[in-house]
């Protein structure tokens, strides 16, 4: 689409006609529609604001807490359809905001609202509301977004597999056994499966890119200073950043036109003001490509057999670039891998960013890394990362070492640049992910996300197809720092040509009237414990295990008076502590009896037999105040 084409578009469907009389139909199908078709359709009073709330939260309780049960959700804005239901009144009196009024949006769950929780997934930020929204959250909601509610992260962004300890396991919809990527992939798999129009991701070292990439979607990690960090929960102050994620190449772009720009309380956005663009979305062009010059970076196709399958992707994707006119040069970059190294900030500033964090109004029950790991408010699989961040020196920031990392970027992308410089390149071509993604309970391998976080540089993520067996590959283009414009004309010229994006099949257009599901039932033979979780109140549990197949069954209830005074029941971990992690999230919240059953890992089956794991039901009030028992396994079961 040429630039004048494109304006021509995006004018024509944000014109209203004052005397359109809305409709809001049931059976309205937003199914992969953009956001120019939903803004279209409700221009010409197809449909409403209002009635896409609907259509999306229909297709949230179908296929995210029921059906594939993808769990991409931590929670819905309670007032959502109020929301919309003023914006409705907006377009009728004649007034539209921008391409984005009246389109509902899934935030991951570290940007701040300030009219509903902001977890982080954390269980210790467990009801914590912010006093105000993050820059980037208060910029959609100028633009008319409607704020539908939160997606599940790995827990405070720090992992690439989507498990919190508020939220649970996220699976991806394109292969329920594997996970969707992170840390954003409950933003991925949100986007994916057409539970909103759009989401916003976090970026610290991947956690937009690869979820996209595993979910046949677009990510994008703008560069280092043009959208703001203010009111995301920190992971590491110089290589945090958040970015849309959508769809198509278009949608990105109209979300970064709307989100983008400088905020007095991120510094780096106001010095880098300058170097922004009008507008992203006026300057996709589906030739972009003719003419273009595209670096292949060898290196980071991988030589293991298990990065031949995305690699084969990857590079059929740049033999359709050349297709389409560009030229392929094959690059390296001198010593890439020990200038990565040497770059890397990944838990070098968790320790005091968090604390900082903690500390900000309304304070967080922790204070700090050390009283999160003894809280045992948190993931079990987070446990070796915050030790790590927590063993280093609190004046490590002032430190040579960490002095030395800050210039090793510079290094990084001068190096980067002069490569680019060197050979003409418009951008770097890659694999985001060398590996597809692990089965859940597994690690995230062959990633190759770290070149865009450690120089500032931006990168795209754009479907490039599928590996045998369905499940989706993304190829990254890397740009100079502030070439976005660049970037995304060439991605959205790539996806023009190709149309690689296919919706899962696990969250079909159709949402089905399902029947009643049974509960599951306790396995027969199986080694059974029952117990009692007690505190300021208490919760009957009885739990049995199937050995052979690791499956946990449970069922839980509030004992006594304890009705409406319980949050959530979780299975801890103690790993070197009395409090451990949470293991497994048994039920979000308790009112009534609740069954169910979960999978252990082979670790969390051994620790629940040595007699390592202990139940623990949250109170509404405080995540501090909490009933618990520990699991003691039967004497004379092997």
């Amino acid at each position: 689409m040429r630039r004048r084409d494109f304006l021509q578009t995006a004018g024509a469907v944000l014109v209203a006609s004052a005397g359109v009389r809305a409709q809001r139909p049931a059976d309205y199908d937003a199914f992969e529609k953009s956001i120019l078709q939903l803004q279209s359709d409700m221009t010409a009073g197809r449909t409403t604001a209002v009635a896409l709330v609907r259509y999306y939260r229909r297709r949230i309780e179908a296929f995210d807490q029921a059906g594939p049960a993808l769990n991409a959700v931590i929670s819905l804005h309670p007032r959502a359809e109020a929301l919309a239901s003023a914006l409705d009144a907006e377009r009728r009196r004649g007034k539209t905001r921008g391409p984005l009024h009246g389109i509902p949006v899934l935030l991951k769950d570290n940007l701040e609202t300030n009219d509903m929780p902001t977890t982080g997934g954390c269980l210790a930020l467990w009801g914590r509301v912010p006093r105000e929204d993050a820059f980037q959250v208060r910029r959609l909601r100028e633009a008319g977004a409607v704020i539908l509610g939160k997606a599940n992260l790995h827990e405070l962004a720090l992992g690439l597999t989507t498990f919190s300890s508020v939220g649970g396991q996220t699976r991806d919809p394109y292969d329920l056994l594997r996970a969707p990527g992170g840390s954003s992939g409950g933003s991925g798999v949100a986007v994916a499966a057409n539970f909103a129009a759009f989401a916003i991701g976090t970026d610290t070292s991947g956690s937009i890119r690869i979820p996209s990439s595993h979910n046949a979607i677009v990510g994008l990690r703008p560069s280092a200073g043009l959208s703001s960090r203010s009111g995301v929960i920190p992971f590491s102050h110089t290589q945090d950043t958040a970015g849309p994620m959508a769809r198509s190449v278009t949608d990105v772009a109209l979300v970064l036109d709307a989100t983008a720009g400088p905020d007095p309380a991120d510094p780096v956005t106001t010095t880098s003001a300058a170097k922004a663009a009008t507008s992203y979305s006026s300057a996709l062009q589906a030739d972009a490509l003719r003419g273009a010059r595209i670096g292949v970076l060898t290196e980071f196709f991988g030589n293991a057999p298990e990065d031949q399958p995305v690699a084969t992707i990857v590079r059929r994707a740049v033999g359709d670039m050349t297709a389409q006119g560009a030229t392929a040069i094959e690059v390296t970059v001198p010593d890439l891998t020990a200038l990565l190294a040497a770059s890397n900030l990944l838990a070098q500033e968790l320790k005091s960013d968090l604390r900082d964090y903690f500390s900000r109004p309304p304070a967080a029950p922790v204070s700090s890394i050390e009283t999160l790991l003894a809280s045992g408010l948190h993931s079990a699989q987070l446990q070796g990362f915050l030790e790590t961040a927590n063993a280093l020196p609190d004046d490590y920031l002032s430190s040579d070492d960490y002095k030395k990392r800050l210039a090793a970027r510079d290094t990084l992308r001068q190096a980067i640049v002069a490569v680019m410089d060197a050979n003409r390149l418009d951008v770097l071509a890659y694999p985001t992910a060398r590996r597809i993604a692990p089965l859940i309970g597994g690690n995230q391998g062959g990633s190759n996300a770290g070149l865009s976080a450690q120089t500032g540089c931006p990168a795209i993520s754009v479907p490039a197809g599928f590996v045998d067996g369905g499940f989706p590959v993304g190829v990254e283009l890397l740009g100079r720092p502030f070439a976005e414009l660049v970037l995304l004309a060439l991605a959205y010229s790539y996806e023009q040509a190709t149309h690689h994006r296919r919706p899962p099949a696990s969250a079909p257009q159709t949402v089905a009237t399902n029947a009643r599901s049974e509960p599951p039932a306790a396995p027969p033979g199986g080694v059974r414990i029952d117990l009692e979780a007690t505190g300021p109140f208490r919760v009957s549990a009885r739990l049995v295990v199937d050995e052979s197949t690791k499956r946990l069954f449970y069922a839980l209830s509030p004992a006594g008076d304890s009705r409406g005074e319980i949050a959530g029941v979780y299975l801890h971990r103690r790993a070197n502590r009395p409090n451990g992690g949470v293991a497994q999230v048994l039920a979000k919240q308790l009112t009534g009896r609740v069954s169910g059953t979960v999978t252990l890992l082979d670790a969390e089956l051994a620790d629940l037999k040595a007699g390592k794991c202990y139940l623990a039901a949250v109170s509404r009030r405080s995540p501090l105040v909490a009933a618990r028992a520990d699991i003691v396994w039967p004497k004379g079961q092997a």
